[in-house]
């Protein structure tokens, strides 16, 4: 059925609402009958709250920062997809006209042990903080910038560890992998960083201190489903997970031949 605006659609809204990490929590149904193709599915949103708020309701929780695919914030999973299904693609770019007038929307949060609800479509991703912290960094003295091109790295080299590094730590992976895991986000942040000259001195004891964290914090493991690559909005590799599962366990010899 077509709104009573031909430059507008109507839809329907099954949005998960829960109060807390602790409450029960469900769908509720909410339907908006003017919503502009141009709008972005956050805008979306936006109108709902305010349709909400006018009415003395509660607004839906969700979360939102840049809205321009850079931050990871937008986490949410629409018709079962994460991030909405579109490839490369995070939810603030996803534009509602990708969606037929009249159709039915279900919009619930990421599902992991290791994400939980803090309230509707608001998940505590701190356990990706927690990974980082375990050894996504470089603690080792680089002095001061080195002028451009001072340190020769492979051109293939360099742009493999741009390409991880592109990872914005969203937990699409997380949300599409049938097994919760946190494989493909571990295995961006160990590549950039393992590949380049200035993190080669950490890369043994970055990849087991960050794998270690990760089981610690009870993601899943991986089974090569490729889920993840798919469902990830800046298309990183499943070949990085290859690369971090032979890292760690040259990484676990040479610590057992030290010890």
């Amino acid at each position: 059925m077509s709104g009573a605006n031909p430059d507008t659609m109507r839809i329907t809204l099954k949005v998960w609402r829960q109060k807390d990490t602790d409450a029960a929590g469900s769908f509720k149904t909410y339907y908006l009958h003017d919503v502009s193709p141009d709008m972005s599915f956050l805008e979306m949103l936006d109108v709902l709250n305010d349709r909400l708020i006018q009415t003395g309701d509660e607004p839906v929780a969700f979360d939102h920062d840049c809205r321009e695919g850079i931050c990871g914030m937008c986490s949410l999973v629409i018709n079962g997809q994460a991030h909405g299904g579109d490839a490369g693609t995070t939810v603030c770019q996803l534009h509602m006209r990708r969606f037929a007038d009249g159709q039915t929307i279900h919009v619930e949060p990421w599902r992991a042990n290791a994400f939980p609800v803090v309230r509707d479509l608001v998940v505590d991703r701190s356990a990706f903080d927690r990974i980082m912290a375990a050894g996504g960094f470089i603690s080792v003295h680089t002095g001061s910038a080195p002028d451009a091109n001072a340190i020769p790295i492979p051109q293939e080299t360099a742009e493999q560890a741009m390409d991880a590094a592109a990872c914005i730590g969203c937990g699409a992976c997380v949300a599409a992998c049938p097994n919760s895991a946190a494989m493909l986000f571990v295995s961006a942040k160990v590549s950039h960083l393992g590949r380049l000259p200035q993190g080669k001195a950490e890369k043994d004891r970055r990849v087991v201190a960050m794998v270690q964290a990760m089981d610690a914090e009870g993601f899943g493991n991986c089974t090569n489903h490729f889920e993840c690559e798919a469902a990830c909005p800046k298309e990183i590799s499943v070949e990085n997970i290859a690369t971090m599962n032979r890292e760690f366990l040259v990484a676990s010899f040479r610590s057992r031949d030290l010890g």
